[in-house]
């Protein structure tokens, strides 16, 4: 239970008239929030919604609270608001501090005494752990491994050897950091595998999603810096670095020594080539294939678009027939050129 004071307290914003005692039990969508419930609304498109709001508050633009039929609170950035009082309400078990009889931890390894490692968990020698780090139950934390204070590591998540988060880390269940990266030497008999002697260098307060894997660096680490999110599903290969701030969607596979510069956005499905830089202020769309470097600041997509099948067909058809209708269309374009200067020429 949560009241509406202490929100005021932690949005530093103006209770105007609103009863500060007032108690909120959980947040709910705008149409569906009850009155022991918060709501919130950043967008205009839902102020028809707002009318009928019956929320015990909301939260929401100070330009918008005459309309709200219902006690509200005015903020800046609504949606921000939301996230930051979403804390409040999280109903997730805290771990206790210490170490589950269940869980391995090498003798060597330095463990504070704040923090909390769950029953299979496992630590290998020289592994150091930051104040209040949390290990799920399942995770391994290979040799020499650092996690800086308030990590966290959910069921399942893998650090190799070397690896190093900095401080309040967020890595999600069946996580892999560390894997070798995909290098192989082709030979008469097939391939020969480069041993891959980098390590991964993250930053502070990145949070990485279910099932991603970031590979360790063939020579040079693989870095994430600070304030990086990245969602489910996300491969990101050997001796990439990925600049701060930057959000990486579902799905995307970045190839090797990719370069990203900061506050860059991949939305789900973003393949990109290896040996790429791509500038700061980049934003790709869903599927965008990244084939080059990208210099200017922007927003790049690529792809085709849905549409219906019959039609897609035929498109598909002209596609293959573009080359040969280029040729054709450049031959006409000299055929009308010379025509153009014969008539000149007779003037």
């Amino acid at each position: 239970m949560v009241t509406l004071g202490e929100l005021v307290t932690l949005l530093g914003c103006e209770p105007g008239s609103v009863d500060t005692s007032i108690e909120l039990d959980r947040i709910a969508p705008l149409g569906r929030a009850g009155p022991r419930e918060l709501a919130f609304i950043a967008e205009p498109r839902y102020l028809s919604t707002l009318k009928s709001c019956t929320a015990a508050c909301v939260l929401l633009k100070p330009e918008w609270q005459g309309d709200s039929p219902v006690p509200s609170l005015g903020v800046a950035d609504p949606y921000l608001a939301y996230a930051r009082v979403s804390a409040l309400f999280d109903l997730g078990p805290a771990p206790e501090a210490g170490v589950h009889p269940g869980a391995f931890v090498d003798a060597s390894a330095s463990i504070p005494a704040s923090a909390s490692i769950g029953p299979g968990a496992c630590v290998e020698a020289d592994v150091v752990l930051g104040e209040n780090v949390v290990l799920s139950h399942g995770a391994h934390v290979g040799r020499g491994a650092k996690l800086g204070d308030n990590c966290r590591l959910w069921p399942g998540a893998v650090l190799y050897h070397g690896v190093v988060l900095g401080d309040d880390c967020v890595v999600h269940a069946n996580t892999v950091i560390g894997a070798d990266g995909f290098g192989f030497a082709r030979h008469s008999d097939g391939w020969e595998k480069i041993s891959q002697l980098g390590s991964v260098r993250i930053g502070n307060r990145v949070d990485i999603g279910a099932g991603v894997t970031i590979d360790r660096g063939a020579l040079d680490d693989t870095v994430i810096a600070d304030d990086v999110i990245i969602d489910d599903q996300v491969h990101i290969a050997h001796n990439c670095v990925i600049g701060r701030r930057t959000a990486i969607a579902g799905c995307v596979g970045m190839a090797g020594s990719t370069v990203v510069g900061e506050d860059c956005t991949f939305a789900g499905q973003v393949g990109v080539s290896g040996h790429l830089k791509i500038c700061d202020n980049a934003h790709f769309t869903g599927q965008a294939k990244v084939a080059r470097k990208v210099e200017e600041p922007g927003s790049y997509s690529s792809g085709t678009p849905l549409e219906a099948t019959r039609q897609w067909r035929k498109n598909a058809v002209r596609f293959g027939q573009l080359d040969a209708m280029h040729r054709r269309l450049v031959k006409l374009e000299a055929k009308l050129d010379a025509l153009g200067e014969a008539a000149s020429d007779d003037d």
